[in-house]
């Protein structure tokens, strides 16, 4: 009995990272960013997290992030490219563990696309300088958008105001 549990949950194992694979194939990019470069340029250039998150569309854990805690005044770039994506007059607590904001630094930031990977549809927020990816947009946030960009912070770097 335990054994023929163990074959269908290693079915059921295989079949999920077959179709996350076949969610992120089909999700491959067609937009292309103003900066370029290579996963192995990439990879010289962030931690193994960073890549995985940014060019991997990854996520950290909840409440583990650098930022998700953070109350300073400044704004928070592209760790990839240094593209200004938010401000922290904009960052509001949602309790979810990654730093929320309730809309980017100015038009043209982020970017944003589908994102149906996981057996569900999402809004994937992107750096629009360079495509990498920086978490998901929802629609539960507060006033004035009703928006929630829910942010990696391995994706961010923090620059005070003076």
């Amino acid at each position: 009995m335990l054994i023929r549990i163990g074959i269908v949950i290693a079915i059921v194992g295989l079949f999920l990272l077959w179709q996350r694979h076949a969610n992120l194939k089909a999700q491959e990019r067609t937009t292309t960013f103003p900066v370029q470069k290579s996963d192995e340029e990439w990879k010289k250039q962030l931690s193994a997290q960073q890549f995985h998150i940014l060019r991997q569309r990854g996520t950290e854990r909840a409440f583990t992030g650098k930022y998700y805690n953070n109350h300073d005044e400044g704004r928070y770039l592209c760790v990839a490219c240094g593209q200004v994506l938010f401000d922290s007059q904009h960052k509001f607590d949602s309790g979810t563990g990654w730093p929320s904001f309730w809309q980017p630094f100015r038009l043209g930031s982020v970017a944003e696309e589908s994102d149906t990977g996981w057996g569900m549809t999402r809004t994937e927020v992107l750096c629009a300088n360079c495509g990498g990816h920086l978490g998901h947009v929802f629609p539960d946030g507060p006033a004035p958008t009703n928006l929630r960009y829910c942010i990696n912070s391995a994706c961010l770097k923090f620059e005070a105001s003076r």
